[in-house]
């Protein structure tokens, strides 16, 4: 691994976080307080991305994307990170997954994706459904050639503005010696399908204007057309395509700390106390000392991760890693910089609260940190037969 980026990665930096710096930060707050993203804003924002040739960046160059690699797209998702989330959800990345269309879906779901021209939503998670995928009740029975989805999904988030959803449901049970096991399929929906419905979902404190949203399933009729991978082969659809979302979730963690950080930088230089800057207390120091090590410890474990997937090497661990790490140095030091602000930082005239408040998602999407443990535990553990 090369420790610094080339000339092109410092281009890809320099032009994400300019988009971000101009185009994100002033609609920030009023995102912020109205909890919504007018419908021209995000169509204009989506454009920008087009014209700038960032848009499905993270889709190789043979189907319309950049071609960027596991790496570069890193550095777009820590860029991207500094902003606010309902507004760089525009700054296009269509979900990966999409790469398993075959044939006919190509034309219909990945290529308009890729192009702009129609908009993703992943859904997974189930209200008895979230770390534990194989106790979906959503489920889909054959009947007359077709399959039918009765169920629903929630915390799906972008659902108000996706064209079709990609949708895992359960579609059979195997007997195993650690008992029943679901078999999962998953199915390309689009929107306005009969009986499938799409309903607002719960008020949430983090990423306000990013909604979430809940799926209605009632006798939902798809065809096989629509089976994304092949039947009861959702899992398999799943780990080729969807793991290395944690990435994601790590790099776009490593940059809110890093905008984060700044603030509380600039702010411990100039704030003064007993007629010096707070800078020059030793408990204000090594806290901000404590913090720019933790946030370099995390882009570095994440960009490791990154790299490996561009090497070919083994990365569910590292990026288990990264996720874990990333995403608790982020509640650390969005709490430690509201504790530099005082009671400032938890005023809306600062935007520290709203950093405090959109971190304590992101120990929980994408897998939770205790799932994150599960998974590194088991691939330390593993070789050794325990």
């Amino acid at each position: 691994m090369q420790f610094g980026l080339n000339e092109e990665q410092e281009m890809i930096v320099s032009t994400v976080r300019s988009f971000v710096e101009n185009e994100i930060y002033p609609h920030e707050d009023f995102v912020e307080k109205t909890g919504e993203v007018p419908h021209a804003l995000g169509e204009a924002l989506k454009q920008k991305c087009i014209d700038l040739g960032f848009y499905a960046c993270n889709f190789p160059a043979e189907v319309g994307g950049a071609g960027l690699s596991h790496l570069d797209f890193t550095l777009v998702e820590r860029e991207l990170g500094r902003g606010s989330m309902a507004l760089t959800h525009f700054f296009g990345r269509p979900q990966n997954i999409l790469m398993a269309c075959r044939g006919a879906q190509r034309e219909k779901y990945l290529l308009p994706a890729v192009r702009g021209e129609k908009m993703d939503a992943l859904a997974m998670t189930e209200p008895d459904a979230g770390s534990d995928v194989r106790s979906m009740k959503c489920q889909a029975v054959r009947d007359s050639g077709d399959w039918v989805i009765t169920g629903s999904k929630h915390f799906i988030s972008g659902a108000e503005h996706a064209d079709f959803f990609i949708v895992f449901v359960a579609t059979g049970v195997d007997d195993t010696p650690k008992g029943p096991k679901k078999r999962i399929t998953c199915f390309l929906v689009d929107r306005g399908t009969p009986g499938f419905e799409v309903r607002e979902g719960y008020a949430s404190v983090s990423h306000r204007g990013y909604k979430n949203y809940i799926l209605y399933f009632d006798q939902c009729r798809v065809a096989d057309a629509q089976v994304l991978g092949a039947v009861d082969g959702g899992f398999e659809v799943m780990n080729e395509w969807l793991y290395a979302t944690r990435l994601t979730v790590a790099a776009m963690s490593v940059g809110r700390a890093r905008r984060c950080f700044d603030h509380a930088l600039s702010y411990a230089a100039e704030r003064r106390q007993f007629g010096q800057p707070i800078a020059k207390f030793q408990g204000v120091g090594f806290q901000v000392a404590d913090m720019i090590t933790e946030i370099d410890a995390a882009d570095w474990l994440t960009l490791a991760g990154a790299w490996r997937l561009d090497q070919g090497l083994p990365a569910n661990r590292e990026i288990a890693s990264a996720k874990l790490y990333a995403t608790e140095m982020l509640a650390r030091v969005t709490d430690t910089t509201l504790q530099i602000f005082g009671g400032m930082g938890l005023m809306t005239d600062f935007p520290i609260e709203r950093f405090w408040r959109d971190a304590r998602v992101e120990r929980i999407w994408d897998g939770t940190s205790e799932i994150q443990r599960h998974i590194i535990s088991r691939d330390l553990f593993r070789p050794l037969g325990a």
